[in-house]
Order: structure tokens, then C-alpha cells, then sequence
């Protein structure tokens, strides 16, 4: 199949999402022109032009984008075409309700807005693939286009009757029969036993707590219909052009998309990546998403939007202080992004977004904002023969499930704290920090490529998961889980005594007793750290050969952290550098270390193939030894066993 570097030859894609429908057609000559000053050489067209290329029902209006296309051609910039299928016409809702989503309390989601479709709806299907349909029989063999881009950010739920209607389907295909799901769902609580396939429902709002096994199972379905409406469109677009690929554009750790099973469909992995400015941890939240991204790639990725400025969504909307986006955009490089693209190309005048910063922002041409935008494209195109099509290498490998998230994430958890998104950054956070660069994988994956692996929390786990977690310790990998790691299985059933017994074996618990969690602001003592949000009433087996225990209160001199063999649980959330040391001594003991020793606490240091990305997070200069003589591909420059980064400062570093 095609893949991004079928587009990139070479090249790092630069550009992001242009809605020319929006402005008069004198203005595309002059986004050209600035186009071509900045470098840009990939620009997206269409996500948002269903209501312009289909008026009304059954009309075709290609003229404009006929002009434009020919116009990136004639320039020298590459197309990727979207599917305007995320947001329908307003007509579409208008004639055909049945299109449009309804809330787990019964509310419709009207049009005027976007994402306003029912992924299960047979209607929006139809109109989706026909418009589709159009696109690709009119622009398949058009020079320009080099890519397909379907629907954008998927995100849709729906708890309608047609919604119903398919996961009945769907809960007939993975169960077969109304006993198994009973059994799955545990129906014999509350009174709950289906009796008939009429009478199961999407979760919607209830009077007191919904049954988990059924949200889990509306959660995954959610996934699957989602994805059903995304290979119908790549489909389409694939058998007008199979040498073109296709992709659709994630959120970060999106909670309604199984990722993992997603990125198998796409021929390129794409994402979008919006840390806040204002945030001291922004950096590391995006090393995270582009660390996850590659992972699902299997290499290199396509960061599809990101901010240029500020964005519009937040309470408050700070911009993007001078060098900021430059360093982001090249740590995405760093770790593996053969594409930096923005959301969107010009700052709009009008629209719910009008104060979402482009490319080119109000301020124009003469703006901080482009004149970055110009810089960037310059350095891009400096590094990219070097980088591109390259693979980076982690030996550090955190696992990450959407099924046992979905599981977790249940109304009735002893824990609304303990949020399972902000434990797996505090783990991911405590790696960056000691400044080992890291992968993501599966719990079912191979992971025998990885000195170390690591489960910040993993509440649900598959057998054939716990299976292949023992035997990468067997076979001498180092394997780190922190709390609640083990607790049920697939069908979020809790497994007796409240830790499956071969995980309580593997690290040496005789019993968990009880679950301690912790509230806001309240902390425990560990021998020789603080931590939080979590603690576990264990008794240990005696087989482990090295335990850290609480001190004081409830759980004094019990283990707080334990150690048999290569296999470590640690049963609580210690403070963030007490959890950096503790990984980073793990991971030095299985032999991994970082890419220089050394390096000041604001330097991050990433090695894609043999360039070396040196990123400085801080707003004061800094000086970073890094022995032998390096090329810098920025600068051009020599440098000899060190470099000095000023603000926001970057060097890309060939041997």
C-alpha cells in the first residue's frame, strides 16, 4: 500500500488546512505568493466545503475547486483532498432528521455547528459516499493531488433509535446469544436480563448508574461504527486512486477511537496537536501524543494540525510566545513527523473560529506570526534530506489500551480522582524528564524489542495481554505497572481477589487486601518520598526482593512499592521526581540510558537515525555538552563537544 513517503520523496510536508471558499478569488493568487515565500508545499482542501460543493441535494459546484487545484499545480504545491463528510449541509438535516445524532438524554444535535451526523444513519451514508464518489472520479488523475484526507476528527456519539438499531446488530455479531451477554454484562445485577435483542438500548440516561459491560460495549461500538463510515470513504477513494494514500486525522488520546485498531486502516497515521502555551508541561503533552502517533504508525507520521497562535476553545486564549511554535514544530520532527501542518492556513474573519490563529493571522504578511511561519519553512526544507523517511528509537516502551480506559472510566469507580488520562502523563512525564525517549504499544504487542516496558495503569487486561506480559519477563525484559494494573478482564469482571493471581505471583502479593485511594490534596509517606491519589492495602508473599513501605497512617510498614525480579509494582502515585529517579534507576539497571548524560533539565535530546535533536523548553540560554564534532543543519555551523541554544533554541545535529 502507499505511504506517506510516496508523498514526501524526500521532503518534509509543510502547510496545513486552506479554505479559499471563505475569501475572493483574488485573494488565492495572493495566498500563493505567500505560500511559495514560506515554503509551503502541501496544502489540505475541502474539509469544511460539503454546503459549497453540494448546495442542495444532488447539485455539484466543482468550479472553484477545479481553479484551485489547477492553481496548486500550477505552483508547485501538493493537494491533499479531503471528504467534506464531517460536517453535512444544512439541507441534510433539514430533510433528513434521521441524520442527524441524539444525546444519551434524548436530545437531537441540530445543524449549524459541525460533526452533526449519525455515523449509523443508512441516509448520511449514502449522501457521504456519493459525494465522495464525485470528488474522487473528478480529481483522482489531477497532478496535484497527492493524497486522500476522510472526514476530520471523528468524534461523533450517538444514542438515537438508529444508533439502536446497530448495536443490537453489533451486540448479535460478538455475542451470538442473549445468554452470553447476559453473562458478559453481568445482567443478574439490578434486575437486568435481557430477554429478547428489542429490548437492549444504547446506555442512554438512567436514574441511577448505568451497567459498565453495556458502556463498555456502546464504547467500542461507538469506535467500530465510526470506523465503518471511514473505510466506506477510503474505499471509494482507493479504488479511483490505489497509488494515493489515505488518512484521517486523530485527536490526542482521543477517548472514542481505538487507535490502535484505527491506525491499521490508514495508509498514513495523522494527528492533531494543540498543547497550551501557558501550560510548563505543554512540551511534554505533546512529546507524549507524538510519541503515541509514531507508535501507531509503525514510523514516520503526519502532525496534520496544530496552532500557529493561539487557539479559541480555552477559557482563556493565549498566543504562542516568539520561537515557540518553531520549537514544537521541530520536536514533532524530532520524534518522528515527516509532516508540520496548521490549523488553518488564514486566520478566518468570520465563524466560531475567526479567532483561531493561520498561517497568516489578521496582522497579515508584516505579522510575527507569518514572518515564523517563513522561518520554520526555511528549516524544514534545511533538515529534510537528512530526516525525512527516517525511524527514531526508543528502549522504553508504555503501554496503552483504549478497551481497559474505556473499562476504568465507569460511574461507579472507587475514584473519579484517579483519572486515567493524567496517570499515564505523570508516568510518560517522569520518562521525559529523565530524558528517555519512549514508545507506545499494545499489552497484547510484541515487546520483546524493549529493555524495558512500562504500565502506568492498566485496569483491564486480556488473558492472552497478561500472557504475553509474563512472558517478556520470563524472557528477561524489565516490566514496571503501577496501581490498579490487572483488575478486571475484557468484560470488566473483577478478577478474584481484586489483582489477577498470575500478576499477584509475578510481583510478589500474597493478598490485596483493599484499595486506598486518596482525595484531593491528600498525600502519603513513603520511605524516602511523598505521593498521592492512590494507595493498596498489599500483603506481600515474601518472594520480593526489594520493597519500599508506607510510613505512617493506615498502611504503615506495608509495601508501597515492590520488586521481584525484572517485574516492579508500584502501588501508588509517588511525587514527579521521586517517580523520574525510581524509572530512571530501573531503566539504567536494564541498561537504557538517555541519548547524552547530563543534560539540564529544560534540554530535551531526541536521535532520529543518526541527527541528533537538541530542544531547549526554557525561556534562558543554555550550554550542552555534546561530545565529538557535529554538523548543524540549521545553521550550517561546526559544532565541537558542545552547543548554546538561546530561547526556545534548537539544533539538529549531524555526525
Amino acid at each position: 500500500m502507499p505511504d506517506l513517503s510516496d508523498v514526501t520523496r524526500g521532503r518534509l510536508l509543510f502547510g496545513g488546512d486552506y479554505n479559499p471558499e471563505q475569501w475572493p478569488e483574488e485573494t488565492w493568487h495572493e495566498d500563493v505568493r505567500l505560500m511559495k515565500a514560506a515554503g509551503v508545499n502541501s496544502v489540505t482542501l475541502g474539509v469544511f466545503s460539503w454546503s459549497t460543493l453540494e448546495p442542495e441535494p444532488g447539485a455539484r459546484e466543482f468550479g472553484w475547486l477545479d481553479t484551485l487545484m489547477d492553481l496548486m499545480h500550477d505552483n508547485g504545491i501538493g493537494v491533499v483532498l479531503a471528504t467534506p463528510t464531517s460536517s453535512p449541509p444544512p439541507w441534510m438535516g433539514r430533510l433528513h432528521p434521521d441524520t442527524l445524532p441524539v444525546t444519551e438524554d434524548g436530545r437531537t444535535e441540530w445543524w449549524g455547528g459541525r460533526q452533526h451526523f449519525s455515523h449509523s444513519s443508512a441516509t448520511y451514508r449514502r449522501y457521504a459516499a456519493a459525494i465522495t464518489e464525485d470528488l474522487a472520479a473528478r480529481y483522482g488523475d489531477h497532478p496535484a493531488l497527492t493524497m486522500w484526507h476522510i472526514n476530520n476528527e471523528y468524534c461523533t456519539f450517538d444514542y438515537g433509535d438508529q444508533a439502536a438499531a446497530a448495536f443490537r446488530r453489533w451486540l448479535r455479531e460478538k455475542y451470538g446469544s442473549l445468554d452470553a451477554l447476559n453473562e458478559a454484562w453481568g445482567t443478574a445485577f439490578w434486575s437486568q436480563g435481557y430477554d429478547t435483542w428489542d429490548g437492549i438500548l444504547p446506555p442512554r440516561l438512567p436514574h441511577y448508574m448505568r451497567n459498565p459491560g453495556q458502556v463498555l460495549d456502546f464504547r467500542r461500538f461507538t469506535s467500530d461504527m465510526l470506523l465503518e463510515c471511514y473505510v466506506a470513504e477510503r474505499d471509494i477513494v482507493r479504488r479511483h486512486t490505489p497509488h494515493l494514500p489515505v488518512t484521517s486525522n486523530f485527536m490526542p488520546l482521543w477517548f472514542g477511537q481505538d487507535a490502535w485498531r484505527w491506525a491499521e486502516e490508514e495508509d498514513v497515521v495523522s494527528v492533531d496537536i494543540y498543547p497550551d502555551p501557558r501550560d510548563p508541561l505543554g512540551a511534554q503533552n505533546g512529546a507524549l501524543v507524538q510519541d503515541m502517533t509514531r507508535s501507531q504508525a509503525r514510523g514516520p507520521w503526519m502532525l496534520m494540525e496544530q496552532a500557529a497562535g493561539p487557539v479559541n476553545w480555552r477559557g482563556v486564549n493565549h498566543p504562542k510566545p516568539r520561537g515557540l511554535n518553531r520549537l514544537w514544530s521541530l520536536q514533532a520532527v524530532a520524534r518522528g513527523a515527516d509532516a508540520v501542518c496548521y490549523f488553518q492556513w488564514r486566520q478566518s474573519r468570520q465563524g466560531a473560529e475567526k479567532f483561531h490563529s493561520g498561517m497568516v493571522s489578521h496582522a497579515g504578511e508584516d505579522g510575527r506570526t507569518y514572518q515564523e511561519v517563513k522561518q520554520l519553512g526555511a528549516d524544514l526544507a534545511r533538515i529534510a534530506p537528512d530526516v525525512s523517511g527516517l525511524h527514531g528509537t526508543a528502549d522504553v516502551a508504555v503501554l496503552h489500551d483504549w478497551n481497559s480506559w474505556w473499562a476504568g472510566a465507569q460511574d461507579g469507580r472507587l475514584s473519579t480522582q484517579a483519572d486515567y488520562p493524567d496517570v499515564l502523563r505523570a508516568w510518560h512525564r517522569a520518562l521525559w524528564q529523565a530524558h528517555l525517549t519512549t514508545d507506545f504499544a499494545h499489552p497484547e504487542h510484541d515487546l520483546t524489542p524493549y529493555p524495558v516496558v512500562v504500565a502506568a495503569q492498566l485496569y483491564a487486561l486480556t488473558d492472552a495481554a497478561i500472557d504475553n506480559l509474563l512472558a517478556y519477563v520470563r524472557g528477561g525484559g524489565t516490566l514496571v505497572c503501577g496501581f490498579q494494573t490487572g483488575v478486571a478482564d475484557e468484560d470488566d469482571r473483577v478478577r478474584r481477589g481484586g489483582m489477577d493471581a498470575r500478576l499477584r505471583e509475578l510481583f510478589g502479593i500474597r493478598t490485596l487486601h483493599e484499595w486506598w485511594p486518596l482525595g484531593a490534596g491528600e498525600t502519603v509517606s513513603c520511605e524516602g518520598f511523598r505521593a498521592s491519589l492512590w494507595s493498596e492495602e498489599l500483603e506481600a508473599d515474601g518472594t520480593a526482593e526489594e520493597s519500599v513501605p508506607y510510613k505512617g497512617g493506615e498502611l504503615d510498614g506495608l509495601p508501597a512499592v515492590l520488586r521481584k525480579g525484572r517485574a516492579w509494582y508500584v502501588s501508588t502515585l509517588p511525587e514527579p521526581e521521586a517517580l523520574r529517579d525510581l524509572l530512571a534507576r530501573i531503566a539504567s539497571g536494564a541498561g537504557v540510558r538517555p541519548v547524552l548524560d547530563g543534560l539540564p533539565e529544560q534540554v530535551e535530546c531526541v536521535r532520529r537515525g543518526e541527527v541528533l535533536f537538541v530542544l531547549n523548553h526554557g525561556r534562558e540560554p543554555v550550554t550542552v555538552e555534546v561530545p565529538g564534532t557535529h554538523h548543524d543543519l540549521l545553521t550550517g555551523e561546526a559544532a565541537t563537544d558542545r552547543v548554546t541554544l538561546g530561547r526556545y533554541g534548537v539544533a539538529v545535529l549531524r555526525p
